[in-house]
């Protein structure tokens, strides 16, 4: 009965991740495929002045143009990093964790498919970027990445289980707590209860 319940939670949080890392990456492509369609490398469509414009731009680096030289380094790190966010999402006990899992899994294979899509040697395509922010330009899939890796430090900090192990470490945590307190509430009351026979002896 325990494996059945455990397949059907397991089937649950896989399909939280695919859910979330498919309707990440779509959004990614087509916000992309729009920005290739309607965008110009020379001209600038001011959004919010000051703070936000759409320019295209297709970097052969990775976060604010760093590594432009070895952009199929960039591009082999990211296919390690797509495996272990994969096999991550798969192996949490949580649903929490298995979203932000998903989210990052579509940042990183998001800008992995551009630099395969458009390379014209070994894996060094350059990513579509069009979202400008004065001091960096960037595209969706970095919003996501960022996203997922805030709130991956924010499940941490709060001290949401991760795997099976970190779940019954808490589990029993908490059953270490309640058994305590159960135990103070008792000797307290069997204090209270001796107080109050006290008087009537006297």
């Amino acid at each position: 009965m325990s494996n059945h319940i455990e397949a059907g939670r397991l089937r649950v949080r896989v399909a939280v991740f695919a859910c979330v890392a498919v309707a990440a990456l779509a959004i990614d492509q087509i916000t992309k495929a729009l920005a290739l369609a309607h965008l110009s490398e020379t001209q600038s469509v001011r959004v919010i002045p000051g703070l936000l414009s759409l320019r295209l731009v297709h970097n052969p680096g990775a976060s604010l143009g760093m590594g432009a030289g070895a952009t199929w380094l960039i591009s082999l790190f990211a296919m390690a990093a797509s495996v272990v966010l994969l096999v991550m999402g798969v192996r949490t006990v949580s649903t929490r964790w298995s979203a932000l899992l998903g989210l990052a899994f579509a940042g990183a294979v998001g800008n992995l498919i551009d630099r395969i899509a458009y390379a014209d040697g070994f894996l060094n395509g350059k990513v579509v970027d069009f979202l400008d922010y004065g001091w960096s330009i960037g595209n969706v899939a970095d919003i996501f990445l960022m996203a997922a890796g805030i709130g991956i430090v924010v499940l941490i900090f709060l001290g949401v289980p991760f795997s099976q192990k970190e779940l019954d470490e808490h589990n029993a945590r908490i059953a270490a707590g309640a058994s305590g307190t159960s135990g103070t509430s008792t000797v307290s009351g069997a204090s209270d209860a001796s107080d109050a026979e006290e008087p009537a002896a006297r």
